[in-house]
């Protein structure tokens, strides 16, 4: 007895040392990590809000996954004296932390320094040369292949690849007159025929419902911005729904190249970020309150986190009505609920109440989170796989432009289109509980390698790059259409570097 109560306290005791060991250790401000875009190539990479990341080490450069807090501050001119700018840090689940700044006008002489307990860590601070500018400035940085090499952007990209694949000659001398005739439905179909040229923005929309304009001109003239565009015409759909059918006239006269938000199995359109992901991107430390950088923010620690498996959403598909089925004849596995009524407002008495929207942030309180389609591909994907929990993606012959690089049970957990087994997929989970976490660590990694802001515009520059070599029309600009200007800030900027002199514009 004496000596099982000697082993015991041993234990005890030497578990009490781990414990404190884990807790306490020392960052070793020299080991510690700084790195990303914010940082490294604040000059040559403008964008909305710049970002980069620390992880915390000891000294036997070991991570230390508990919460840090650090004093970061940006030195510099601008005219208006001393630069002026709003920084916050995103403190994520893994120890590690996501600083943001967002520079109220043009710097130059910028030094950024990181310290933690008043010591510098590597690399701090960051001396910059030259001049940060503004995102909203139009100091547009070389060609687009200039551009994308010195940001470090990938050479290329499967589904770019994928999707010009049946595009190697577009004459529109010869289709834009039957283009714009094929989608004149207003009311069902929205689109916009945009040329570009000499770097500036113009297009005409067609349709009813064209308030989505709004986006790709948003991300054109940011584009425009940072480096000359090449001249090109392209035709972009406004809606959900892909247009361009495999079979009837594709087969007789070849598909017609229409840039889409979304992209399916039957259909030939060239798909970009949608404008989701896009408006995140541009509004980043903005108006909009989530993004991909935000929602990594610390939630729930995994163990506190409810076992169970999450959705919340409106009406859009049946699957998501069976979803909430589910849910009621198996609470302790799933918890569903729907959050608006509008293709099935007959059938709220069964599926309903409708409850309350609440964060995304809330979300990851669950340890499992369910992806079903809406009338498309449901774009709120990016940011469950960038949040603290592990994602269920349904089977789908919809897609988003990444979907091509994630890998089933190595980002997500799949289950059939039909949900036919997804009860079973969320007790594989919570009975592999250790691979449900790999899991969800492999597709925040793949969050932070392929959907993070500069990889948004990274795609669109390269994908415009390869569309525009086999337009072999010549780029004009169409009657009635109209000029998308630059904001009037953009031309108050100081530039030292332009390929465009400012009385061509």
């Amino acid at each position: 007895m004496e000596l099982r109560l000697r082993l015991l306290l041993a234990a005890l005791l030497c578990w009490t040392c781990v414990c404190c060991a884990n807790t306490d250790r020392a960052i070793d401000p020299s080991n510690s990590r700084v790195w990303g875009p914010g940082v490294e190539i604040p000059d040559r990479a403008t964008l909305p809000a710049r970002y980069f990341f620390i992880e915390p080490r000891d000294a036997e450069s070991k991570k230390i996954n508990e919460s840090q807090k650090y004093d970061v501050h940006i030195i510099g001119q601008s005219r208006f004296g001393s630069c002026r700018y709003r920084l916050s840090q995103v403190d994520r689940h893994d120890g590690s932390s996501i600083i943001r700044y967002k520079l109220a006008e043009s710097c130059s002489d910028v030094s950024i320094h990181v310290r933690h307990n008043s010591v510098h860590l590597s690399g701090s601070p960051f001396v910059i040369p030259g001049t940060l500018y503004s995102e909203q400035c139009y100091c547009p940085q070389g060609s687009v292949d200039e551009w994308l090499e010195t940001v470090g952007c990938p050479l290329g990209d499967p589904q770019i690849d994928m999707d010009l694949i049946p595009f190697r000659a577009i004459n529109f001398s010869s289709l834009r007159t039957r283009m714009i005739q094929q989608y004149d439905k207003p009311g069902s179909i929205s689109h916009c025929n945009y040329v570009i040229l000499r770097n500036q923005v113009h297009r005409r929309c067609y349709g009813q419902h064209t308030g989505f304009s709004k986006f790709m001109d948003t991300i054109l003239l940011s584009l425009a911005r940072k480096f000359t565009l090449p001249d090109m015409e392209l035709f972009v759909n406004l809606g959900d729904w892909p247009l361009v059918k495999k079979g009837g006239q594709s087969r007789t006269t070849g598909p017609f190249p229409i840039f889409s938000w979304c992209g399916s199995d039957d259909t030939f359109d060239i798909v970009m970020p949608t404008y989701d992901i896009t408006e995140s991107t541009l509004e980043n430390m903005g108006r909009v309150m989530l993004d991909m950088l935000s929602i990594q923010r610390r939630g729930v620690p995994w163990a506190e986190k409810h076992p169970r498996a999450f959705w919340r959403g409106r009406d859009a598909r049946r699957e998501r009505l069976e979803l909430v089925a589910l849910a009621r004849f198996y609470p302790d596995l799933l918890n569903a609920s729907l959050t608006n009524f509008f293709f099935f407002r007959e059938e709220e008495s069964e599926f309903g109440p409708r409850v309350a929207h609440i964060s995304m942030h809330d979300f990851f309180d669950y340890r499992y989170q369910i992806n079903v389609d809406g009338t498309v591909a449901a774009y709120r994907l990016p940011y469950l796989l960038a949040g603290s929990s592990v994602v269920l993606k349904q089977d789908s012959f919809y897609y988003e432009h990444f979907y091509r690089k994630l890998v089933p049970m190595r980002h997500y957990i799949p289950f059939e289109a039909d949900l036919s087994n997804l009860l079973q997929q969320i007790q594989w989970a919570r009975d592999n509980d250790e691979q449900a976490r790999e899991i969800r660590d492999n597709a925040n990694a793949f969050i932070n390698a392929n959907l993070l802001p500069l990889d948004i515009y990274c795609y669109h520059a390269l994908l415009f790059k390869e569309y525009a070599k086999y337009i072999v029309s010549p780029i004009q600009v169409q009657p009635g259409m109209e000029k998308i200007e630059q904001p009037d800030e953009a031309y108050h900027c100081p530039c030292e570097r332009t390929t465009l002199p400012r009385d061509e514009l």
